[in-house]
């Protein structure tokens, strides 16, 4: 019976670490963001400044997770994140092996489609 209790634990603590929408991503990446902002020692104004971002912006992002890309860049770099910044995409995600084939099949193409010949430019 403890084992069970222990397992069903730590599988809701898994859920929880699970983020399959877009609010729950967006917040976390808030909450995250702001937990840096705080441990540099950084006031929100002070970011504002140095981050050429407006106050204001920066309390939606960390209060509702809504931002836009640029401006959320432009904060990672001020805070020192500008490695994980351009680490977004690098690697290749699969679910099948039929989808890594594809991938590896792929990996020199410069578009995803076929250019139509008969289309202007």
């Amino acid at each position: 019976m403890i084992e069970t209790r222990n397992t069903n634990n730590i599988l809701s603590l898994l859920n929880n670490y699970t983020l399959e929408n877009v609010e729950d991503i967006a917040l976390h990446t808030a909450e995250s963001m702001r937990k840096r902002r705080i441990e540099k020692n950084i006031s929100r104004e002070e970011l504002a400044k140095l981050s050429g971002i407006p106050v204001a912006t920066i309390a939606r992002f960390e209060q509702k997770g809504l931002i836009s890309f640029q401006s959320l860049i432009s904060i990672a770099i001020t805070l020192g994140y500008s490695t994980e910044i351009n680490s977004i995409f690098n690697v290749s995600k699969f679910d099948t092996m039929e989808e890594l084939s594809q991938i590896r099949k792929k990996s020199g193409k410069k578009r995803a489609y076929k250019r139509n010949e008969n289309t202007e430019n």
